[in-house]
């Protein structure tokens, strides 16, 4: 460990994958984290390795079939799982990007995935052989998925305990809680004097449990109805974080029991005023929210991801996942049996840690594949 932090050669590369802002605010984290540690370490986008169609497609397919044919949306995924043309003309598709990838990687010994089509192109460089860096995904989501697995990468990191669990028992891969690559702004309690400010500034009352309503950077879901339920409940005032979807934030305008809000970058003190999240993709903010303690609860989740996520963290225990608006009513009443100790949640390994262990190991060189060589099975 000490050979990258005391002469300066280690070298690590992040792939994420620019559709949401999840994958890539996981990946950013581990960079400020490592370059704090000293290690040199720089970030490639998966869509840049790909043809230009494939890049549309990843990127605005995702928005609009949520957004408009959320079946198929559904339909892609559960097909991504199993075995037949749909997983083959994607795996075909994160071969087409392994040219581009091995030359970001040349000089990097460790190469760190936090998208799972980048852990599918790394993990076929390294059965192959020509990839001799160590290859790490780091899981973003809370339900393991066929494409987040690859038997070739060398290790598999999650978020919680549940997710590391899943996948050792249904994907039969080791994988090693390491907490949430978040921000530690989220870990920290905010002041009682700026949690009244707060409220006070954004029109809330001090003396009712605030909801805050999340639904991703890009505000994708049935948004609306869950926002009119909750409020409809009368069991707390709504806050609603609409990303950059401008067009939802509208749908709100001039209703007085919500608060709907645009881009912001101060979400951890949002969450600290904040009496339950609720949310509906279990992505990077539920990640947050388990770091600061607060507690979550799902409501209709978006398809896809959205569901599988939903179904895990339910199983864990870590958020309730209410069908109907009698069970939201019922559970947003009684948030605060849902609060827990972070702690107990979220691992306190630290993901960047983990990256500067395996870097102790890595080959000295770290200049890319050995001529001749095979692939290597390194188990988390």
């Amino acid at each position: 460990m000490g050979r990258s932090m005391v002469d300066g050669t280690a070298q690590v590369l992040v792939i994420s994958g620019s559709v949401g802002a999840g994958h890539d605010g996981a990946a950013d984290e581990l960079i400020a984290r490592l370059r704090g540690l000293g290690v040199r370490a720089e970030v490639r986008d998966f869509l840049d390795a790909v043809p230009w169609f494939a890049r549309l497609v990843l990127r605005e397919g995702y928005t609009l079939s949520i957004g408009y044919a959320p079946r198929f949306f559904d339909w892609l995924f559960v097909n991504l799982e199993r075995a037949g043309w749909v997983q083959r003309v994607t795996l075909w598709l994160c071969r087409l990007a392994r040219h581009r990838v091995r030359r970001w990687a040349r000089g990097s010994q460790v190469v760190v995935s936090t998208y799972p089509l980048a852990s599918q192109t790394l993990g076929y460089l390294r059965e192959t052989g020509t990839l001799d860096a160590i290859t790490v995904t780091y899981l973003t989501d809370p339900a393991v998925h066929r494409m987040w697995v690859h038997p070739s990468v060398d290790h598999h990191l999650t978020v919680t305990e549940a997710t590391s669990r899943m996948g050792r028992l249904v994907y039969r891969t080791p994988m090693r809680p390491v907490g949430g690559l978040v921000s530690t702004r989220f870990g920290e309690r905010l002041p009682a004097e700026r949690r009244r400010a707060l409220r006070a500034e954004l029109g809330l009352a001090a003396d009712r449990p605030v909801a805050l309503v999340v639904a991703g950077s890009l505000g994708l879901g049935d948004v609306p109805s869950s926002v009119r339920e909750i409020a409809g409940t009368g069991a707390t005032q709504v806050l609603v974080l609409c990303g950059r979807n401008e067009r939802l934030r509208a749908e709100f305008a001039g209703d007085p029991d919500v608060v709907a809000l645009g881009w912001r970058d101060d979400v951890h003190q949002l969450m600290g005023i904040a009496d339950v999240l609720v949310h509906n993709a279990g992505g990077l903010t539920l990640t947050e929210a388990l770091t600061a303690g607060l507690p979550a609860v799902t409501f209709r989740p978006i398809p896809g991801h959205g569901t599988a996520n939903a179904a895990t963290l339910a199983e864990a225990g870590l958020a309730p996942w209410p069908k109907d608006v009698a069970e939201l009513a019922e559970v947003v009443r009684e948030h605060e049996s849902l609060r827990r100790d972070p702690s107990s949640v979220v691992k306190e390994q630290d993901a960047a840690r983990a990256v500067l262990a395996l870097l102790a190991s890595a080959p000295a060189a770290g200049t890319g594949p050995r001529p001749g060589g095979t692939a290597r099975r390194r188990t988390a």
